[in-house]
Protein backbone atom coordinates (compact mmCIF):
# COMPACT_ATOMS: atom_id res chain seq x y z
CA UNK A 1 0.00 0.00 0.00
CA UNK A 2 1.48 3.48 -0.66
CA UNK A 3 2.52 5.37 1.96
CA UNK A 4 0.40 8.48 0.75
CA UNK A 5 -2.92 5.80 0.88
CA UNK A 6 -1.93 5.14 4.52
CA UNK A 7 -0.93 8.59 5.37
CA UNK A 8 -4.51 10.19 3.91
CA UNK A 9 -6.60 7.22 6.01
CA UNK A 10 -4.65 8.40 9.14
CA UNK A 11 -5.05 12.61 8.22
CA UNK A 12 -8.67 11.68 7.44
CA UNK A 13 -9.27 9.73 10.25
CA UNK A 14 -7.80 12.58 12.66
CA UNK A 15 -9.94 15.20 10.95
CA UNK A 16 -13.11 13.35 11.09
CA UNK A 17 -12.71 12.71 15.13
CA UNK A 18 -11.39 16.62 15.49
CA UNK A 19 -14.51 18.16 13.85
CA UNK A 20 -17.02 15.47 15.00
CA UNK A 21 -15.68 17.03 18.43
CA UNK A 22 -15.13 20.71 17.51
CA UNK A 23 -11.46 20.46 18.35
CA UNK A 24 -9.14 24.15 18.50
CA UNK A 25 -8.01 24.40 14.78
CA UNK A 26 -4.63 25.40 15.83
CA UNK A 27 -4.79 21.81 17.49
CA UNK A 28 -5.62 20.43 14.13
CA UNK A 29 -2.67 22.25 12.44
CA UNK A 30 -0.25 20.80 14.67
CA UNK A 31 -1.94 17.50 14.27
CA UNK A 32 -1.53 17.41 10.72
CA UNK A 33 2.00 18.57 10.38
CA UNK A 34 2.87 15.85 13.12
CA UNK A 35 1.17 13.31 11.17
CA UNK A 36 2.91 14.41 8.38
CA UNK A 37 6.18 14.19 10.13
CA UNK A 38 5.83 10.51 11.88
CA UNK A 39 5.20 9.32 8.42
CA UNK A 40 8.21 10.47 7.02
CA UNK A 41 9.78 9.29 9.74
CA UNK A 42 8.41 5.98 9.13
CA UNK A 43 8.89 6.16 5.11
CA UNK A 44 12.78 7.20 5.41
CA UNK A 45 13.17 4.16 8.21
CA UNK A 46 11.77 1.63 5.45
CA UNK A 47 13.89 3.37 2.36
CA UNK A 48 17.00 3.14 4.82
CA UNK A 49 15.73 -1.36 5.69
CA UNK A 50 15.43 -1.50 1.77
CA UNK A 51 18.72 -0.12 0.98
CA UNK A 52 20.03 -2.52 3.83
CA UNK A 53 18.70 -5.66 1.86
CA UNK A 54 19.84 -4.44 -1.63
CA UNK A 55 23.31 -4.41 -0.37
CA UNK A 56 23.14 -7.48 1.16
CA UNK A 57 21.27 -9.30 -1.90
CA UNK A 58 23.83 -7.28 -3.85
CA UNK A 59 27.01 -9.26 -1.97
CA UNK A 60 25.10 -12.53 -2.40
CA UNK A 61 24.75 -11.97 -5.97
CA UNK A 62 28.55 -11.39 -6.21
CA UNK A 63 29.33 -14.50 -4.52
CA UNK A 64 26.82 -16.31 -6.76
CA UNK A 65 28.35 -15.10 -9.61
CA UNK A 66 31.85 -16.03 -8.67
CA UNK A 67 30.67 -19.39 -8.12
CA UNK A 68 29.20 -19.51 -11.20
CA UNK A 69 32.68 -19.23 -12.85
CA UNK A 70 34.72 -21.58 -10.18
CA UNK A 71 31.62 -23.98 -11.71
CA UNK A 72 32.20 -23.23 -15.12
CA UNK A 73 36.49 -23.38 -14.55
CA UNK A 74 35.81 -26.93 -12.54
CA UNK A 75 33.24 -28.22 -15.79
CA UNK A 76 36.10 -27.78 -17.90
CA UNK A 77 38.93 -29.26 -15.69
CA UNK A 78 37.13 -32.01 -15.39
CA UNK A 79 36.62 -32.20 -19.48
CA UNK A 80 40.35 -31.53 -20.21
CA UNK A 81 40.87 -34.50 -18.12
CA UNK A 82 38.55 -36.69 -19.85
CA UNK A 83 36.19 -36.49 -16.69
CA UNK A 84 32.70 -36.08 -18.46
CA UNK A 85 30.96 -37.42 -15.73
CA UNK A 86 32.60 -34.73 -13.13
CA UNK A 87 32.29 -32.19 -16.42
CA UNK A 88 28.67 -32.59 -16.40
CA UNK A 89 28.00 -32.60 -12.74
CA UNK A 90 29.71 -29.47 -12.28
CA UNK A 91 27.50 -28.02 -15.27
CA UNK A 92 24.49 -28.82 -13.06
CA UNK A 93 25.81 -27.03 -10.16
CA UNK A 94 26.66 -24.11 -12.14
CA UNK A 95 22.72 -24.04 -14.07
CA UNK A 96 21.56 -24.08 -10.17
CA UNK A 97 23.87 -21.30 -8.72
CA UNK A 98 22.70 -19.79 -12.29
CA UNK A 99 19.29 -19.66 -11.80
CA UNK A 100 19.81 -18.40 -8.07
CA UNK A 101 21.77 -15.18 -9.68
CA UNK A 102 18.68 -14.75 -11.74
CA UNK A 103 16.64 -14.90 -8.94
CA UNK A 104 18.87 -12.41 -6.81
CA UNK A 105 19.07 -10.29 -10.29
CA UNK A 106 15.04 -9.96 -9.73
CA UNK A 107 14.80 -9.20 -6.50
CA UNK A 108 17.62 -6.55 -6.51
CA UNK A 109 15.60 -4.84 -9.64
CA UNK A 110 11.98 -5.22 -7.31
CA UNK A 111 14.10 -3.53 -4.42
CA UNK A 112 15.41 -1.21 -7.18
CA UNK A 113 11.97 -0.01 -7.68
CA UNK A 114 10.92 0.42 -4.18
CA UNK A 115 13.89 2.50 -3.70
CA UNK A 116 13.10 4.72 -6.54
CA UNK A 117 8.94 4.75 -5.42
CA UNK A 118 9.97 5.50 -2.03
CA UNK A 119 12.52 8.45 -2.72
CA UNK A 120 9.56 10.17 -5.23
CA UNK A 121 7.16 9.47 -2.03
CA UNK A 122 9.41 11.18 0.64
CA UNK A 123 10.35 13.83 -2.29
CA UNK A 124 6.39 14.50 -2.54
CA UNK A 125 5.64 14.47 1.15
CA UNK A 126 8.73 16.57 2.19
CA UNK A 127 7.19 19.36 0.03
CA UNK A 128 3.80 18.87 1.11
CA UNK A 129 5.39 19.08 4.73
CA UNK A 130 7.39 22.31 3.66
CA UNK A 131 4.28 24.16 2.29
CA UNK A 132 1.99 23.09 5.17
CA UNK A 133 4.54 24.50 8.02
CA UNK A 134 4.22 27.90 5.49
CA UNK A 135 0.97 27.97 5.42
CA UNK A 136 0.47 27.30 8.99
CA UNK A 137 1.15 30.96 10.43
CA UNK A 138 -0.83 32.21 7.86
CA UNK A 139 -3.59 29.51 8.66
CA UNK A 140 -3.25 30.81 12.52
CA UNK A 141 -3.44 34.16 12.12
CA UNK A 142 -6.61 34.15 10.19
CA UNK A 143 -7.98 31.80 12.66
CA UNK A 144 -6.74 34.60 15.20
CA UNK A 145 -8.00 37.19 13.45
CA UNK A 146 -11.84 36.16 12.27
CA UNK A 147 -12.30 34.24 15.98
CA UNK A 148 -11.36 37.71 17.71
CA UNK A 149 -13.44 39.62 14.97
CA UNK A 150 -16.26 37.13 16.18
CA UNK A 151 -15.85 38.07 19.67
CA UNK A 152 -16.39 41.59 18.93
CA UNK A 153 -19.42 40.48 16.49
CA UNK A 154 -20.95 39.26 19.44
CA UNK A 155 -20.50 41.72 22.06
CA UNK A 156 -21.82 44.62 19.68
CA UNK A 157 -24.80 42.70 19.48
CA UNK A 158 -25.32 41.95 22.75
CA UNK A 159 -27.80 43.76 24.53
CA UNK A 160 -25.26 44.12 27.79
CA UNK A 161 -23.35 46.75 25.90
CA UNK A 162 -27.16 49.04 25.73
CA UNK A 163 -26.55 48.31 29.15
CA UNK A 164 -24.00 49.53 30.21
CA UNK A 165 -24.46 52.67 28.00
CA UNK A 166 -27.45 53.45 29.52
CA UNK A 167 -26.34 52.73 33.34
CA UNK A 168 -23.10 55.37 32.26
CA UNK A 169 -25.98 57.92 30.99
CA UNK A 170 -27.36 57.45 34.58
CA UNK A 171 -24.89 58.17 35.57
CA UNK A 172 -23.69 60.48 34.37
CA UNK A 173 -27.18 62.41 35.01
CA UNK A 174 -26.68 62.08 39.30
CA UNK A 175 -23.74 63.54 38.45
CA UNK A 176 -24.93 66.37 36.97
CA UNK A 177 -27.38 66.39 39.23
CA UNK A 178 -24.97 66.59 42.04
CA UNK A 179 -22.98 69.03 40.48
CA UNK A 180 -25.86 70.94 40.33
CA UNK A 181 -26.89 70.94 44.32
CA UNK A 182 -23.30 72.10 44.59
CA UNK A 183 -23.49 75.41 42.63
CA UNK A 184 -27.32 75.54 44.30
CA UNK A 185 -25.46 76.51 47.66
CA UNK A 186 -23.32 79.03 46.07
CA UNK A 187 -26.20 81.03 44.49
CA UNK A 188 -26.65 84.76 46.45
CA UNK A 189 -23.43 83.98 47.85
CA UNK A 190 -20.46 86.99 47.77
CA UNK A 191 -16.96 86.25 49.16
CA UNK A 192 -14.71 88.61 50.21
CA UNK A 193 -13.03 88.23 47.06
CA UNK A 194 -16.60 89.12 45.38
CA UNK A 195 -16.69 92.39 47.02
CA UNK A 196 -12.98 93.27 46.66
CA UNK A 197 -14.10 92.70 42.65
CA UNK A 198 -16.95 94.90 43.06
CA UNK A 199 -15.37 97.90 45.20
CA UNK A 200 -12.78 98.03 42.06
CA UNK A 201 -15.53 97.72 39.59
CA UNK A 202 -17.09 100.56 40.96
CA UNK A 203 -13.96 102.57 41.09
CA UNK A 204 -13.49 101.74 37.22
CA UNK A 205 -16.97 102.92 36.50
CA UNK A 206 -16.92 106.38 38.61
CA UNK A 207 -13.24 107.00 36.94
CA UNK A 208 -15.09 106.35 33.15
CA UNK A 209 -17.52 108.47 34.51
CA UNK A 210 -16.17 111.70 35.41
CA UNK A 211 -13.49 111.27 32.01
CA UNK A 212 -16.90 111.35 30.34
CA UNK A 213 -18.10 114.13 31.68
CA UNK A 214 -14.78 116.05 31.30
CA UNK A 215 -15.25 114.92 27.45
CA UNK A 216 -18.35 116.63 27.07
CA UNK A 217 -17.78 119.52 28.64
CA UNK A 218 -14.44 120.19 26.65
CA UNK A 219 -16.97 119.55 23.59
CA UNK A 220 -19.51 122.16 24.88
CA UNK A 221 -17.08 124.97 25.23
CA UNK A 222 -15.55 124.12 21.93
CA UNK A 223 -19.16 124.68 20.27
CA UNK A 224 -20.06 127.75 22.32
CA UNK A 225 -16.92 129.32 21.17
CA UNK A 226 -17.63 128.70 17.71
CA UNK A 227 -20.97 130.51 17.89
CA UNK A 228 -19.36 133.18 19.22
CA UNK A 229 -17.04 133.72 16.58
CA UNK A 230 -19.67 133.64 13.89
Amino acid sequence: MSIFSRFSDIINANLNALLDKAEDPQKMVRLIIQEMEDTLVQVRSVAARTLAEKKELTRQLTRMEDDVVEWDNRAALALSKDREDLARSALIEKSKVQDTVNSLLEDIARTDDQVDRLSSEIGQLQEKLSDAKARQASILMRERTVSSRLNVKRTLDSSKVDEALQKFDRYEAKIDNLESQVDAYDLGKRTLADEFRALENETKVDAELEALKARMQKQSSTTTASDDNA
